[in-house]
């Protein structure tokens, strides 16, 4: 197991200032952002990776990074990070889950705001592979109109990727996924 990695919590986003450590999480699993690097074409980068508040949480419960917080480098704890998340994120326990659900799959799960979704998935990653799903997460008590659907898949089909509704139930740990695949007729 690599060694755990330290990340700053700045405003609402973790910095990883090392960037060879920086290099080596990106190298795990794409992770976070190479700083101005918005398509970086190596995992080898002289900059900071800047990681979201989701993916964040995920390597701490993974243990693989450990935040600090002002210059006399205070500890957030998980609980803490996730606290913080819950108030930037609307419905962030839902999106969290399926986050870790997805990236259990080995899938890389990276943010959709490019796509107007909550995330990008890919097989093998950005750079190597196009994201083939766009996932946006609902509650059960969500309603999904027909309209919201045929936007959907225009974005979709736009941007040639499958357009996945996951549908987490947080009690059970249960996770359904509704895929839509448009064809012509």
């Amino acid at each position: 197991m690599p060694k755990v990695i330290e990340a700053d919590f700045v405003e609402n986003f973790l910095v990883v200032w090392n960037p060879k450590e920086g290099s080596e999480l990106f190298k795990l699993g794409f992770y976070g952002k190479p700083l101005g690097i918005p398509k970086p074409k190596s995992s080898d980068f002289e900059v900071p990776l800047i990681l979201d508040l989701i993916e964040g949480l995920y390597l701490v419960e993974k243990r693989l990074i450990r935040v600090t917080e002002g210059s006399e480098k205070r500890v957030v704890s998980f609980k803490a990070l996730r606290s913080r998340a819950r108030r930037l994120y609307e419905e962030f326990d839902l999106k969290y889950a399926v986050y870790r659900d997805l990236r259990g799959q080995e899938l890389i799960v990276t943010p959709g705001v490019k796509y107007g979704c909550d995330f990008a998935v890919y097989k093998q990653g950005p750079g190597i592979d196009h994201a083939p799903y766009m996932v946006s997460v609902k509650s059960r008590k969500d309603g999904v109109t027909a309209t919201d659907i045929v936007k959907a898949g225009r974005l979709a089909t736009t941007v040639r990727k499958r357009f996945i509704i996951a549908v987490p139930d947080l009690g059970k740990d249960g996770m359904q996924y509704l895929i839509f695949k448009w064809f012509k007729a």
